[in-house]
């Protein structure tokens, strides 16, 4: 299988008076693996389900490998979504639910029997060909998934949310094996996911979206390390955001240094402390940050006035901090990353 370039140009999708995708313009280069990341409501699944077919936008055009496929059915596209929920039919055995898009199509038996076992090989399946929905584990049920949604043979693979039902070992081991089928299908990818560590493990083209529009597209590496605006510093997480003389500024949580407090305006009170084995995370609050909001989401929280700083666990444990002591903060000006107004 090999992929073809997708392009999005000008994609609206309104619902009555809510915007949820509002103008984008995004080329998905054939053959990458592309994450569409942002919190819950930004317009990323909205946008995967026009690619898909699944929802008709309301101004724009997607194409696929140059051939405009905004007004066909899900069939026809050249792409196939493998769903948040599996939706696997309970009454099919795993074969003949990977082979249940060909049976419709009307392909004969021996021949999507054999293209079923030949996916569920590649998924490393083949052993529980017979068995029911119900008897597989939730990571088995995501392969069986993908094998069935790779069985129309699509140029472009859609995922939504696809390791979000998992638990922290699976999904870390699921990671892993999306990896080895992007590589071996030589196809594009696109996924969406809430989870800045998933986006950073599995894309090459990483697209932070907000309020419906893109904020930010490029390569994990570029957008973790050079966050254009205030909005994806602090989404895509581990930066600090300071005002300064020359504007508003990012800072990389393990750039930052803790010294003595003194009378410098860049001081604050530790508020709490995480070992996490070879580092530790402190939380520093400024004497005036407003106490945090329990009820807000993390995607909501204000961080005005809080920031962290990663410290290697030797360095910490020589000079250990304690929740209530001030300190300075510093960094290098050449790990301050100015961001766009």
């Amino acid at each position: 299988m090999d992929g073809a370039a997708l392009e999005l140009k000008g994609l609206v999708k309104r619902f009555g008076d809510a915007v949820a995708v509002a103008g984008i313009d995004l080329h998905i280069p054939a053959g990458s693996y592309c994450c569409l990341l942002g919190p819950s409501g930004c317009g990323k699944t909205s946008t995967l389900r026009m690619v898909a077919g699944h929802e008709e936008p309301t101004e724009g055009r997607v194409t696929l490998g140059g051939r405009d496929i905004t007004a066909l059915s899900p069939a026809q596209r050249g792409t196939a979504m493998m769903f948040q929920s599996y939706a696997l039919f309970p009454h099919l055995s795993v074969l003949d639910n990977v082979a249940f898009g060909a049976r419709m199509r009307g392909d004969d038996r021996p021949a999507r029997e054999a293209r079923a076992r030949e996916l569920l090989e590649l998924v490393h399946m083949t052993p529980l060909a017979a068995r029911l929905p119900a008897a597989l584990s939730g990571g088995q049920q995501q392969r069986v998934a993908l094998a069935r949604a790779l069985m129309m043979q699509p140029q472009v693979l859609l995922l939504d949310e696809p390791l979000s039902a998992l638990d922290p070992f699976l999904r870390v081991k699921m990671r892993a094996e999306l990896k080895r089928w992007h590589r071996e299908l030589r196809m594009s990818f696109v996924h969406v996911t809430h989870s800045q560590e998933e986006a950073m493990a599995l894309a090459d083209q990483v697209v932070v979206m907000n309020h419906g529009r893109i904020e930010q597209a490029g390569s994990a590496r570029e957008v973790f390390e050079r966050p254009r605006t205030e909005f994806v510093a602090r989404f895509i997480g581990a930066h600090n955001v300071f005002d300064t003389p020359a504007g508003r500024v990012a800072v990389r949580s393990d750039r930052m240094r803790l010294v003595p407090a003194d009378d410098d305006p860049r001081s604050a009170h530790v508020a709490e402390v995480e070992y996490q084995g070879m580092q530790v995370l402190v939380h520093l609050a400024a004497a005036h940050a407003a106490p945090t909001d329990d009820t807000a989401t993390d995607d909501e929280r204000a961080p005005a006035g809080r920031w962290t700083a990663v410290l290697p666990d030797a360095e910490f444990h020589a000079r250990p901090l304690e929740p209530g002591q001030r300190v300075g903060m510093r960094w290098s000006d050449d790990d301050a990353h100015l961001l766009k107004a």
